[in-house]
Formats: C-alpha cells, sequence, structure tokens
C-alpha cells in the first residue's frame, strides 16, 4: 500500500549494517525484485507516490544511501563505487540475486556502475533490466545547478552553513516543471529527511558523485552502449539539469536503447506525474 504519511513511513523503516554504517531501508510488494535507487539531496521517500502500483508487479527495495535521509551520515567516506558496494550488499542480506532496477538522479550513476560491474563480471551479476529516470548519464549534457556549483568549489563547506529550508525551497522548486510544484508540505518533508541528523552539514560532500561521473565517463557509457537492451531512459523534459537535452543525446548514443519523455514536468518525474513513470517502468520491466 502507498504510505499515508511520512510519519508513517519513517516507522516502516527497516535497518542493517555495511561498512559500520547503519542504512534504513524499504520493503514492500511481491514479484520479481525491483531495487529503487534516489537521487541526491533527498531519499527513498521520492518513490512513495509509485510505491503501490509498482508493489503490484514486483517486490520494492529501497534504502537511503549513506549520507541520505534516515541512514548514518559520516564526516567522509563518499563515492558512487561505496553506494554500489551497499546496494550489493542489502541485497544479499535479503537474499536476492536476480533483480531490476529504477534509478534517478545520483542514483543513475549507481545504475551505471552496477552495469560496468555486469559487464566486466566483477559483481552485480544478477542485474537485469534498469529504468533509468532523469540524472546526469552523460557529463558533457549536465549542466549544474549554482548549489551544486558551490558544494564542489573550495569553499563547498559554506553550503551546508549556508542552507536552510528556505533557500532549500527555492532551489528544490526550480527542479520542477511550473505546473507540477511541490507543495509547502512536501517541501517540509524532503527537507526534513535532507537535514535529518545534520544531514544538510554534510551536503557538499555528496557531491562527490559529479568527480566520480567524470573520471569514470567512458566505462560508465560503455555499459550503457553495450546493455541497450536491458535499459530505458523515462525523462521529464522541463528538468533544466537533465531535461529535454540529456533526452536527445540518450537517444543519438543508445539508438537500440528504449525512451520515453515526459514533456510537462522536470526533474523529478516520479514525484511529478508518477502514473506515467509507473506505467511506462511496468511496461518495459514486463518485457
Amino acid at each position: 500500500m502507498t504510505p499515508s504519511s511520512i510519519a508513517e513511513w519513517r516507522a516502516d523503516a527497516k535497518h542493517f549494517t555495511f561498512d559500520g554504517q547503519q542504512i534504513a531501508y524499504w520493503t514492500g510488494g511481491s514479484g520479481k525484485p525491483l531495487l529503487l535507487v534516489h537521487g541526491y539531496p533527498t531519499a527513498s521517500w521520492d518513490w512513495h507516490k509509485v510505491w503501490s502500483t509498482l508493489g503490484e508487479q514486483h517486490s520494492l527495495i529501497a534504502p537511503d544511501m549513506i549520507g541520505f535521509g534516515l541512514s548514518d551520515k559520516p564526516r567522509s567516506g563518499y563515492s558512487i563505487h561505496r553506494q554500489a558496494d551497499m546496494h550489493l550488499t542489502l541485497l544479499d542480506h535479503l537474499g536476492i540475486t536476480e533483480f531490476d532496477a529504477l534509478v534517478h538522479d545520483y542514483g543513475v550513476s549507481v545504475g551505471q556502475e552496477l552495469l560496468a560491474r555486469r559487464k566486466e563480471g566483477t559483481g552485480a551479476q544478477g542485474l537485469e533490466q534498469v529504468v533509468f529516470l532523469n540524472g546526469g548519464l552523460f557529463p558533457d549534457q549536465h549542466r549544474p545547478r549554482p548549489i551544486q556549483k558551490l558544494g564542489i568549489s573550495p569553499v563547498g563547506f559554506l553550503l551546508g552553513w549556508t542552507i536552510n529550508r528556505e533557500k532549500f525551497g527555492k532551489g528544490f522548486s526550480e527542479m520542477f516543471g511550473p505546473n507540477t510544484q511541490p507543495s509547502a508540505q512536501e517541501l517540509d518533508e524532503f527537507w526534513a529527511l535532507i537535514s535529518h541528523n545534520r544531514g544538510n552539514r554534510i551536503m557538499h560532500k555528496l557531491l562527490h558523485y559529479i568527480a566520480d561521473r567524470r573520471e569514470h565517463a567512458e566505462r560508465w557509457f560503455d555499459a550503457l552502449r553495450s546493455a541497450q537492451g536491458d535499459i530505458g531512459l523515462i525523462n521529464g523534459a522541463l528538468d533544466p539539469v537533465s531535461g529535454r537535452h540529456a533526452y536527445e543525446a540518450w537517444r543519438e548514443r543508445l539508438p537500440d536503447a528504449r525512451h520515453h519523455l515526459i514533456p510537462n514536468v522536470g526533474h523529478y518525474p516520479q514525484v511529478e506525474d508518477p502514473q506515467t513513470v509507473a506505467r511506462v517502468a511496468l511496461e518495459w520491466l514486463t518485457r
């Protein structure tokens, strides 16, 4: 069932320990396992609007990554590789050997790393299909926001000291389509998870994924290219960071991969148009 409130969501969290860190995660639904990988700077609560529909056909697994949401937020040690390790450890903890994945934003890099390991034979051998949502799949198409530029600068630590609910709400809302803006309550919910356990103070450290993307750009693209029959992109066209321009790059560079453009939403299609995201994802995953 769809969580009725963020309080209910918090209460339903399970936990396991990875590399000394307590990781919060959620499970639900029934069917073939589907791993849900959220984005920056939010958490697995991002999936709550598609949770019920996806759960009708899939067993869902959705952790808050290290440094995000209700999971522990250490002062250092952030990388896409470590996050990928955590997801695979969680799947092993749950006894899951075959799975699909639905990934968004920061999570698209985790998805690419898992595909690269599958291609290289070094891990994630049970990964089958991956559905991508808006994210920096191609570093040359990424258009960083001012908050990201500040966060990766030499004075990035200032981000954690200056960001607050008001500034977050203004910048975050700019990522959405004009007709699908988040409500004040939704912004409060997102911010509550970001700032949980002083997580806002480490927001700049989580941005290490931008450097990871540049370093592994060729390897991660090779993984996409070799997996075109197993991947698809659902893209919100009005996303200022990875919208229609990134979608067109996907179509050009990965001509045999699936694609679906949602013309009237922004960076969070699973929040802005959950019905379309769930419908298209389920259609692809049942092929």
